[in-house]
């Protein structure tokens, strides 16, 4: 697996971002969908990343800055066709190791609460992010839950 800064101006990351999309919208109504299109991703406060095998995509994650200190996980998706092949924890490995480089204190997220969030909530468990309040512009909201970790400064 190669995981690589991305452009966003791929076919295959666009269709990706449109599964993505589309499947926030199946579990969720509107006002609590939270995920970015192509032209939000492409903000420079926002560093995306791709993994590929190949010339396959297998998933992406973004790293959005909130301030110096704290930064947001956004638009993390696995193609269905690498599911299980641990894509989403070397993408999740690869936006935290990037934001203790760049001296965040903390990482968090939003997520969808309905049972088909359920596997992301486990990662992100597993990797020690915990629930917590809404965050940035996060309402508190029946169909979403907020993660956050604090990150330990690097020796």
């Amino acid at each position: 697996m190669r995981i690589v800064v991305d452009d966003l101006n791929g076919p295959e990351i666009a269709a990706l971002l449109q599964v993505h999309l589309d499947a926030m919208h199946e579990y969720s109504p509107p006002e609590s969908v939270h995920a970015l299109d192509l032209d939000k991703l492409r903000q420079p406060d926002i560093t995306f990343w791709t993994a590929w095998d190949g010339a396959a995509l297998m998933g992406c994650g973004a790293l959005k800055q909130l301030d110096a200190r704290h930064g947001e996980i956004k638009s993390m998706r696995t193609d269905a066709a690498h599911l299980r092949k641990g894509v989403a924890a070397a993408i999740l490995e690869t936006i935290l190791a990037a934001a203790r480089q760049r001296g965040y204190e903390r990482l968090s997220l939003e997520t969808g609460r309905p049972e088909p969030f359920r596997p992301a909530h486990r990662l992100y468990e597993r990797y020690g992010f915990r629930e917590c309040p809404p965050f940035a512009d996060y309402v508190l909201d029946d169909f979403s839950i907020c993660m956050t970790l604090e990150l330990l400064p690097q020796s």
